[in-house]
């Protein structure tokens, strides 16, 4: 039902239609969607099991129906991620099991290799970077250990491949913002092109290479430090390259400012009507303001939430706790 907000879908066209006109018939919202009835009423019942149409009564041309309130149908959106993000933990963990498990009882397997010497771990990084040719996606989780000189030689790097047109994608853990060395380092790479999203709480050290080689950095059983576990093309691989792009659907856009945590009370009035599915005139009307006025504040509040749609907009705003 993620679509549901989206207006360039049969369910968001359906929802936002009744958003603007309560208590209409399936034969009306036909007529105002460009729909088929038949998909229109389809569409409402598969709606109304989500909770998010009802049915008021009989109206004019048969049964009426009403939307359910846009924030809380953005409540709801943001509690289903949740639960997909538990879920993406338990199976990681149920993984983590079973690699162990397997290496207890063969001795081996074959896509994967456990690097303990720190050096080589180190080296791991940067072999992993300069071997790149298309991307490079990475979850960062704390404790962040470098120091200031291997944080400038890692930006060094970056730019250079950046630069040689490899594509830089990193999931952050939100506590980035509070520690002093590595957040003015983000932030210029975020400047230099870097795409970066930020989660709460990520489950795991991730460097993927293209679609040959992923990294994950564990901290150590027996010992004090980190070693890496390196992972070929396989079953395993997959997971964790799925696993990447599912916390990366979850995760936030930020910006090289950081995480905005204050707005204005009429840039929240704008997003709360843009939620409801407001017209930018609708908007201005609303608000007493000229037409051009609304579309600048659109426009840069959809470039603070790191958000192409609206539908995006609302719901990064609504995790923001802006709305």
């Amino acid at each position: 039902m993620h679509d549901v907000l989206d207006p360039g879908s049969d369910r968001g066209r359906v929802y936002r239609s009744l958003v603007r006109h309560p208590h209409e018939s399936a034969g009306r919202l036909a007529a105002r969607t460009g729909l088929d009835e038949a998909a229109v009423r389809a569409v409402l019942h598969e709606l109304a099991a989500a909770d998010i149409v009802v049915t008021t009564g009989p109206g004019d041309a048969g049964a009426a129906w009403e939307a359910v309130p846009p924030a809380q149908v953005v409540e709801a959106l943001l509690r289903h991620n949740d639960s997909v993000r538990t879920a993406l933990r338990r199976t990681g963990t149920e993984l983590e099991r079973l690699y162990r498990a397997a290496r207890r009882e063969t001795g081996h397997y074959g896509a994967l290799e456990v690097v303990e010497d720190h050096a080589r771990v180190l080296a791991i990084s940067r072999q992993l970077q300069q071997s790149a040719r298309r991307q490079l996606r990475c979850i960062d989780v704390p404790p962040y250990s470098g120091t200031a000189d291997f944080y400038l030689a890692q930006e060094a790097l970056q730019r250079e491949r950046m630069a040689a047109g490899v594509v830089y994608r990193a999931i952050y853990s939100g506590s980035a913002f509070d520690d002093p060395v590595a957040w003015p380092n983000m932030a210029r790479m975020i400047e230099a092109g870097e795409q970066a999203r930020t989660l709460d709480d990520p489950p795991l050290k991730l460097a993927i290479r293209d679609d040959d080689l992923a990294v994950v950095t564990l901290a150590a059983d027996d010992r004090p430090g980190v070693v890496s576990l390196l992972i070929r093309p396989s079953s395993l691989f997959r997971a964790l390259s799925n696993v990447f792009e599912s916390l990366w659907r979850l995760a936030v856009p930020v910006s090289a400012t950081g995480a905005a945590t204050q707005i204005d009370a009429r840039d929240r009035q704008i997003l709360t009507l843009m939620a409801s599915g407001a017209t930018d005139d609708a908007i201005a009307r609303h608000l007493g303001v000229g037409r051009r006025t609304v579309v600048r504040r659109v426009s840069a509040l959809l470039a603070a939430l790191g958000a192409t749609t609206r539908f995006q907009a609302g719901v990064q705003a609504a995790r923001r706790g802006w709305l």
